[in-house]
């Protein structure tokens, strides 16, 4: 690899994720980077403070592996399935650990990755004032609004240490192309002391280029660029392959019991030694179940440059 950000993500993970660090695995429902937190566990990082407007199963997976103290979240849970028991289990009963929250609505988590990004002091919003979130987390603020004298709820800026954002292809600089469902992902880039992009394919900067609008992660953001095929399973990306619905049916029945769920991770994360051969232990059925059939845009034309 003859570019200083192109590397593996053991490499990246063992230069750019420390212990206690605040950590961001960016994507909407769309483009998890699993793989990244799958490496994370296998490094045994620990005393992370872990962000997401939606922890999903991978945090779930590394709460219980131990590599969590605190969860900032929005909704949590397992979609369209119910609880997350591993955080529950935390939660409720220090298993493996005792897990801190601090919960947000969707808007009010993302509106502090915007600040974040925005080196904004804090963003007002309206949705908090008269729900139960204020009494339960002291960072909910109010401040008067000095046109009106209104009182606005507040929140401060989120600034992560370490954002992960999958994507669908980025050049050897980091220079990434996202579509279909756009999330949180560009302001946890901008509002992260370090960015680690992984991505389905790695392109001719020529194939950015030619489409600057999905250019959502520029190049000077990015700390690290990782070549990650099917980094977001069971989550999925839009193009290459559908969500693992099955998986997600099947994290729950795992999950009943701390030891059922070690005896996954052990198998499916320790026991591999990186993606590729987590893909490879994929039933082959399975993947060739989760291929999408084409379905293309339409052209544009930007016109002579």
């Amino acid at each position: 690899m003859d570019s200083a950000k192109l590397m593996t993500m053991k490499e990246a993970v063992s230069k750019f994720v420390r212990d206690g660090d605040t950590v961001y695995l960016a994507g909407f429902t769309h483009m998890i980077p699993f793989a990244a937190g799958h490496e994370i566990i296998r490094q045994k990082r620990k005393e992370l403070t872990l962000c997401r407007a939606t922890p999903d199963i991978i945090y779930d997976q590394m709460i219980a592996a131990g590599c969590g103290k605190k969860l900032v979240f929005s909704y949590a849970g397992n979609p369209g399935v119910g609880s997350l028991r591993c955080f529950r289990r935390a939660l409720e009963k220090s298993q493996p650990k005792t897990i801190e929250i601090e919960e947000y609505t969707h808007f009010g988590l993302s509106g502090r990755l915007f600040a974040g990004a925005t080196k904004m002091p804090f963003l007002p919003m309206r949705t908090n004032l008269g729900s139960d979130l204020p009494p339960q987390n002291p960072n909910i603020k109010t401040v008067k609004d000095p046109y009106t004298g209104i009182e606005v709820s507040v929140v401060p800026p989120l600034r992560p240490d370490l954002a992960v954002v999958h994507v669908q292809r980025a050049d050897r600089n980091g220079n990434a192309h996202i579509w279909g469902i756009i999330g949180e992902q560009k302001d946890a880039a901008f509002a992260s002391k370090r960015v680690i992009v992984s991505a389905e394919e790695i392109v001719d900067e020529s194939v950015i280029r030619s489409d600057p609008n999905r250019t959502l992660i520029p190049d000077f953001v990015v700390h690290a660029v990782v070549h990650e095929p099917w980094c977001a399973h069971p989550s999925y990306t839009q193009g290459y392959y559908d969500r693992d619905n099955e998986f997600y049916m099947q994290w729950d029945e795992i999950t009943k019991e701390h030891e059922s769920t070690m005896k996954w991770i052990d198998e499916w994360v320790n026991g591999v030694e990186d993606r590729a051969e987590y893909m490879k232990k994929m039933p082959q059925e399975k993947v060739k179940k989760l291929l999408p059939k084409a379905c293309m845009s339409a052209p544009v034309n930007y016109g002579s440059v």
